[in-house]
């Protein structure tokens, strides 16, 4: 039915559809009746779907990846779609406006997104007050980052301050240093940049009473060198694992012409054309590990056979986004009805 309605969708600005659709399942949400609708019409259980990652128990492998939640507000609505868990953020410690408008393109002949969003959020307090809510059935992941304003050398404050606030209401923390929207970011995956980030987050979990999961998020544009670095750091520091990929700066694999490419302008690319190089990053850090690091993937995963290739390249649980749009929430049915098949064909 979603690819009925598509075409109409997209004759709209993509922020201006995001922010209908999200007006469009809290008003469903409110209503339980329809809710109810919608839960049995997407949800699929059975235990084989089960996972354990990083001590977390998550009833399905499917998320829904940082950038479609900024702030909090639509975690419950959209647990009613199947995702297992939903991560909020990427979230700062100032709300900020995020990069001028326009900044979020479709370019549909490649089945890939342009964004330049520049992490765009209410702040931290405002997403602390959307999670103190009673919440639904579904783990919740925060995307954690550092103002644009903030300079490297001070970046570490802007993650220890998400981190101390968001603590006693999210399940596991993603730490984004990554993401190519925000000026000098990528910086931060530098070997000494990282290093003191992780410290003091590591510091303050030894701190609390119960732990919880931190993860990092990579680039894909990082070299093969380079991500072996961040490995050993992971390792030796004791991360718990990593979350593989983030958008890219590159426009490989993409059907558009220079001039297009020019137009669009900067910004991560995500969705199919970044669907090869997700799956060699998760593989090789797979192999690079021997399987010991968990790994959450995400990147280019736009049908269930691009997720399933995502778990046989060792992945434990995959996050959806650009997917989701385009193909719309039955994605995340058909991926667990297609892993389900496969578990049972197997017994």
């Amino acid at each position: 039915m979603y690819r009925i309605f598509r075409p109409l969708f997209f004759l709209f600005p993509p922020e201006t559809m995001h922010g209908f659709v999200a007006a469009l399942m809290r008003f469903i949400y409110r209503i339980p009746p329809l809710q109810m609708l919608v839960r049995n019409m997407f949800a699929v259980k059975h235990p084989v779907l089960e996972r354990e990652f990083c001590g977390l128990k998550f009833s399905n492998p499917v998320g829904l990846a940082a950038g479609f939640d900024k702030n909090a507000k639509l975690y419950k609505a959209f647990s009613t779609l199947g995702f297992s868990f939903i991560e909020i953020g990427t979230v700062t410690p100032k709300g900020q406006p995020g990069n001028p408008k326009p900044r979020l393109f479709r370019i549909v002949q490649d089945g890939a997104l342009i964004n330049r969003m520049g992490f765009n959020n209410m702040g931290v307090d405002a997403a602390v007050e959307q999670l103190k809510c009673k919440r639904p059935d579904v783990i919740i992941g925060g995307n954690i980052g550092k103002n644009t304003a903030t300079h490297n050398n001070d970046a570490p404050a802007d993650y220890l301050e998400c981190f101390r606030k968001l603590y006693p209401y999210v399940d596991y923390f993603t730490v984004n240093v990554s993401c190519p929207n925000v000026a000098n970011l990528s910086e931060l995956q530098n070997i000494s940049s990282l290093v003191e980030i992780l410290r003091v987050l590591l510091e303050e979990r030894d701190l609390q009473k119960q732990r919880k999961p931190i993860l990092v998020k990579i680039s894909p544009d990082i070299s093969f060198a380079q991500l072996d670095e961040i490995l050993e750091i992971v390792d030796k520091m004791g991360v718990d694992g990593i979350v593989a990929v983030n958008t890219t700066t590159k426009r490989d694999n993409m059907s558009i012409g220079n001039k297009d490419i020019k137009y669009f302008g900067n910004g991560g690319l995500s969705g199919k054309p970044l669907t090869l190089k997700a799956l060699e990053m998760v593989r090789y850090i797979g192999k690079r590990t021997n399987g010991r690091l968990p790994v959450m993937g995400t990147g280019g995963i736009m049908t269930a056979k691009d997720a399933i290739n995502m778990l046989k390249a060792g992945a434990t649980l995959v996050q959806v986004y650009t997917g989701f749009i385009y193909e719309g929430p039955s994605l995340v049915k058909k991926i667990n009805r297609a892993i389900l098949k496969i578990m049972q064909e197997k017994n």
